[in-house]
């Protein structure tokens, strides 16, 4: 049985639902779900600039569920561009 997660900081909250290819409607597209801590992993990583250890400390989690969070989302978005397809953010 896995571990329950521990309380992850957020400190930003997304104002925006979806990110979409211009001239296609969301409903022709394949979607992509970034989960709250990742969109917060790639903000203080990507955005703010922070170290690994600075960004996990942040938020509460380890150092290596940082790393996996972050690449998680970086995957995801990667997909999305390449592909095409919808982001909706949680």
């Amino acid at each position: 049985m896995p571990r329950p997660l521990k309380c992850r900081y957020l400190s930003h909250e997304a104002k925006i639902k979806y990110f979409k290819p211009a001239g296609v409607g969301v409903r022709d597209l394949e979607i992509v779900i970034l989960q709250k801590d990742e969109i917060e992993a790639l903000r203080l990583k990507d955005f703010e600039g922070l170290s690994q250890d600075e960004c996990a400390e942040k938020m509460n989690v380890s150092q290596p569920t940082f790393h996996r969070i972050l690449l998680n989302a970086r995957k995801k978005l990667s997909d999305a561009i390449v592909n095409g397809k919808a982001i909706e953010l949680e």
